[in-house]
């Protein structure tokens, strides 16, 4: 019966006295094996007396016994001298000897080798990788899975059926997969290919073949490819993961296997040809995860010493080590900084020990230190959007050269006041440069005060001061104020020291930023960095409760009662305790088969923490279901309760952006979604700046990006209290809600009705369904003045314009099983919300996703998001993702509203991204984008109604700028291309424009004063 069981064509023939069994050799001892090893042999079966008898035996169909007989030869057979196999060696004999194994031995015995390998530990699998393991192997792989997917390619048309192909495509893409697993194989790879006496003209070119071969990206998109055709002709026939198709995985890979490999030791010459495979591998996409890797390896660990960073650093072209370094700020401020928040001035471990790294990275070398100046002082750099930690430990690394830390000084003063600079450098920018002013400031007056009290003599001073009082801007007053007084502070004694009186200046953050005159930190050990990778500060604790829990106040004894009756509204008389009926039977034991019945279902989540674990179970269903939807009134009810949501509010929101609809969930988006909009109404401050990181930072789709824009407008809209949310009355404790009854005797009717404009789980077009509401209500009161102007009186014409309004909202997609009502009424009058609110979605929404798409405009540094095919940039400028992402700053600043402080700043800068040369070269021929720029002067116009003679005054070449552009957008859309049921999308987008040319000509007809200076000239 056993025989029955044998892989067809293979016999085992074992003749003579059973012999003990071979030791196979393991991968990580096969070099510290002797050469007189005993294998498993017999009289028909004795090991090949040459590699020529090995490949004739190779070649003749040899059975098992044989082929592991002539594998342990191979892994033995040495030159004399030589530390690796002959096979490894770079020869013609052993180029044929890998020629065969990958052709016909691996085809023919790959399902025995893996039957056999998990019964034993050393078996016949891990001599076969073992002697395959070289770049001549890889190569030999790669040919082979090439052919066969040409091959496949050729069936297909050929309409012919070789069920061979399928199965050997998933057998040399499994050998490929399993071939050059492990942190060390490209070391091993490389001591091969150099070992032995051949000189460097022969050695050179074997390296040069390695880089090539794993640099270039051939291994991935093969991969992909053979994954692709074997899923076409049917199963794979892999019997482990496919990780080279995943060019994430294979670049961590690569940078495993070059850490290791540069951490070994080498020369010169070599470690400038690795630097190459490590400048080709920054192109195959995911460049911070790969340097990410390096760091952890060459840098972050308990025995790594910063130089082997260093020295690979330094082979790099200068452009390319600017760019790695930037990454290295980057991603040291998102791992160890950012949770520090606004650090105290006193010195920080975590601090010290970033600056220790850098400094250990750099070590003194001059086009390094010219790096980290620039990153300070360029008009892009400093970190924008990132904590003030990583702006500190740069600057503890450049005050060690006094002559860069005065250069750092006078470019910053310089910079600051240049009025071009506060006109038209995001706000987050400037922030960031006024706290590397006064950082660089402190520095200098305690190592030369003589230098800094010159500087202030300058008229560079005085100007950066007076250019700061003079500008439109509230913010940047207050920047100037605080940068004038705590320069003054420094160098000015009594009397003599600005003090301009302000509120705003004696404010906790204008108290911080004075004190950063005095941080000083040092470098320091880098053992913080590896006893805790995250270093909280206690006040951050202490915020997330700042406000007191709300208590019921007790009352005064009453003396006497009132008794009064409550009428039911229906007229019927109900009890007031209605018992239950008592069920027939149990829905748990409904089910005919016992087997089925289950008593482990799980509850739902009641701490974040559990929360966090369900979503983190993606192979339950149940798990993830529950999370799903209990995670929006979980998060909303545990907003103001203790600091359990604050503490976890990053790694839920990564959870819930990257969570993946394995199950096909009914409402998966939608829960999701909502899921996210509850932590950006919880935690506004926090996660508004967040998600507005997340969607330029983070490796993530197109869509989950459009997700995390619906998110952020969704949110401020609520936030606003333009939209209310079902589940934040769901999430009010019971304590906090009256009996039903009882809250109809006091409420009304009131909350019936409100409940009618509540916000429904909302589809992945909710943001262009408010901005169709904006855009109607935007139109119609200029649809009936032209209407009355042309056939008569006003209610003639405005109920066919109503009408027509409701059939291009009706064209839009909807979900037809959400329910999604807009608290929007026909061209409403904005009210005006608290200005606490305005500030934050000013500071918090709209300026960090403006300066960062800015920034994005003009990096030149590598993106987190770029992947093997396309760049960050290329996402962004994805036409949906662009139109989305234009709407969401437009909804942004109409959630503001009028009453904003920051309405001005807001205005000028979302009107000079409109008029870009960028944006308006990306809305030729795309009417999507064209839409959104025009709903973006929709909502500028919207909110500025009623001061657009400061808007021209402020605005006034931008605004007739304007007019010009919207002019020839409205002459070159033709219109009446309507398909017979509505209007079509370009009769749309014309008639949009043209509403916004006629609010734009107003303006500037009724301003025209205003106007004449910046019209001069204007062509």
């Amino acid at each position: 019966m056993d025989e029955l069981l044998r892989p067809a064509g293979i016999i085992r023939t074992i003749t003579g006295p059973k012999e003990p069994e071979v030791e196979f050799l393991r991968e990580s001892t096969v070099q510290d094996r002797s050469n007189d090893a005993q294998p498993k042999s017999t009289a028909r079966h004795k090991p090949p007396a040459s590699l020529e008898d090995a490949l004739e035996t190779l070649r003749h169909e040899p059975d098992y016994d044989s082929l592991i007989a002539v594998l342990v030869f191979l892994s033995h057979h040495k030159p004399d001298g030589a530390s690796f196999p002959i096979i490894k060696l770079p020869s013609p004999l052993s180029a044929q000897l890998v020629q065969v194994l990958v052709s016909q031995i691996v085809p023919n015995y790959w399902a025995l080798l893996l039957e056999d390998s998990h019964q034993a530990k050393d078996s016949g699998l891990r001599l076969l990788l073992y002697c395959l393991a070289s770049i001549t192997g890889v190569n030999a792989a790669l040919v082979r899975l090439s052919a066969l997917i040409q091959e496949a390619k050729f069936e297909a048309t050929a309409k012919t059926k070789r069920p061979d192909l399928c199965i050997n495509l998933g057998i040399i893409l499994d050998l490929l997969c399993r071939l050059i697993q492990g942190d060390g194989w490209l070391s091993e790879a490389y001591r091969a290919a150099t070992s032995g006496a051949d000189g460097p003209a022969r050695v050179r070119p074997r390296v040069q073949e390695i880089v090539t071969t794993f640099g270039n990206g051939r291994l991935i998109s093969v991969a992909a490819e053979a994954e692709a055709t074997a899923k076409v002709n049917g199963s794979t026939g892999m019997t482990g993961d496919n990780w080279l198709a995943d060019s994430s995985q294979y670049v961590e890979w690569l940078g495993r296997n070059v850490a290791k490999l540069v951490s070994s030791g080498l020369e010169s010459e070599e470690t400038k040809l690795i630097s190459g495979l490590f400048v080709k591998a920054l192109h195959l996409g995911h460049p911070d995860k790969l340097i990410k890797q390096l760091l952890s390896k060459l840098v972050l660990g308990p025995h790594c010493d910063p130089k082997h960073f260093k020295t690979l650093l330094g082979h790099l072209p200068q452009t390319e080590q600017r760019k790695v370094l930037f990454s290295v700020l980057k991603l040291f401020s998102a791992e160890h900084l950012d949770r520090l928040g606004r650090c105290d001035v006193r010195g920080s471990p975590t601090i010290g020990a970033i600056a220790g790294t850098l400094d250990g990275i750099i070590d003194q070398d001059e086009s390094g230190r010219r790096h980290l100046v620039e990153w300070l002082t360029a008009s892009s750099g400093a970190g924008l959007g990132e904590g003030v930690g990583i702006r500190r430990a740069v600057m503890a690394v450049v005050s060690q050269n006094r002559d860069d830390l005065t250069n750092v000084l006078e470019k910053s003063l310089s910079q600051f006041g240049d009025q071009l600079y506060i006109k038209h450098s995001p706000m987050q920018q400037q922030e960031a440069h006024a706290q590397v002013l006064l950082l660089a400031a402190g520095y200098v007056h305690r190592s030369t005060p003589i230098k800094l009290s010159m500087l202030l003599r300058t008229g560079v001073w005085l100007n950066a001061i007076s250019n700061r009082l003079a500008a439109p801007h509230s913010r940047a007053r207050f920047l100037g104020m605080v940068v004038g007084e705590a320069l003054s502070g420094l160098v000015d004694k009594g009397d003599k020291r600005l003090n301009f009186k302000m509120e705003e200046t004696g404010q906790d953050e204008g108290q911080w930023y004075k004190r950063l005159t005095e941080v000083s930190d040092e470098i320091g050990p880098l053992q913080p960095l590896f006893d805790s990778p995250y270093e909280v500060p206690r006040p951050q604790k202490r915020e997330a409760s700042k406000g007191p829990i709300a208590r019921p106040t007790p009352q005064p004894p009453q003396t006497g009662f009132i008794i009064e009756e409550l009428s039911d509204e229906d007229g019927a008389e109900e009890d007031d305790i209605v018992p239950y009926a008592k069920p027939d039977s149990d829905p748990e034991d409904s089910d005919d088969d016992a087997t089925l019945v289950r008593r482990d279902k799980p509850k739902a989540p009641v701490y974040i923490r559990d929360l966090i674990k369900y979503l983190r179970d993606t192979d339950s269903y149940d798990h993830q279901k529950l999370a799903l939807t209990t995670a929006p009134t979980l998060i909303r009810r545990k907003a103001d309760y203790g600091t359990e949501l604050s503490e976890h509010a990053d790694e839920l929101a990564s959870l819930l952006v990257g969570l993946s609809d394995k199950f096909e969930m009914e409402n998966f988006d939608e829960l999701r979604v909502q899921g996210m909009i509850a932590l950006v109404v919880a935690k506004p401050e926090k996660m508004g700046q967040w998600f507005a990181k997340t969607f330029f930072d983070g490796d993530y789709s197109i869509s989950q990006r459009a997700s995390v824009l619906v998110v952020l407008g969704l949110g401020a809209r609520e936030l606003a209290s333009l939209e209310t949310s079902d589940y934040a009355a769901a999430a009010s404790f019971p304590s906090r809600t009256l009996p039903e009854r009882v809250e109809r005797l006091y409420l009304g009717h009131s909350s019936t009705s409100q409940s009618s404009s509540s916000l429904k789980p909302l589809p992945p077009n909710a943001l262009d369904s408010i901005a169709t509401s904006l855009t109607s209500a935007f139109l119609a009161p200029l649809a009936a003045i032209a209407a009355d102007a042309a056939t008569g009186p006003d209610v003639l014409k405005l109920s066919t314009f109503t009408s027509r309004l409701a059939d291009d909202q009706a064209s839009f997609p909807s979900n037809p099983k959400i329910k999604y009502k807009s608290g929007l009424k026909p061209k409403p009058r904005l009210r005006a919300i608290p200005n606490t609110t305005a500030n934050l979605l000013s500071t918090s929404f709209f300026s960090p996703l403006l300066a960062r798409f800015q920034a994005a405009l003009h990096t030149t540094s590598f993106s987190s998001s770029s992947s093997s095919s396309r760049n960050s940039k290329t996402i962004l400028f994805h036409p949906y993702l662009l139109a989305l992402y234009l709407k969401t700053l437009a909804l942004l600043l109409h959630a503001a509203g009028p009453s904003t402080l920051a309405l001005p700043h807001m205005t000028a800068e979302l009107w000079r991204l409109l008029l870009g040369t960028t944006l308006r070269a990306q809305a030729v021929g795309d009417l999507a984008v064209t839409q959104a720029l025009l709903f973006g002067y929709v909502a500028l116009l919207d909110v500025n109604e009623d001061r657009m003679r400061e808007v021209c005054a402020e605005l006034g070449r931008e605004v007739v700028e304007a007019v010009e552009w919207v002019a020839g957008v409205f002459g070159g859309l033709r219109g009446g291309d309507g398909d017979g049921d509505g209007v079509g999308e370009e009769e749309r987008v014309k008639a949009l424009a043209a509403g916004v040319l006629v609010r734009l000509r107003e303006g500037v007809e009724k301003y025209r004063l205003l106007l004449v200076g910046d019209l001069i000239g204007f062509g």
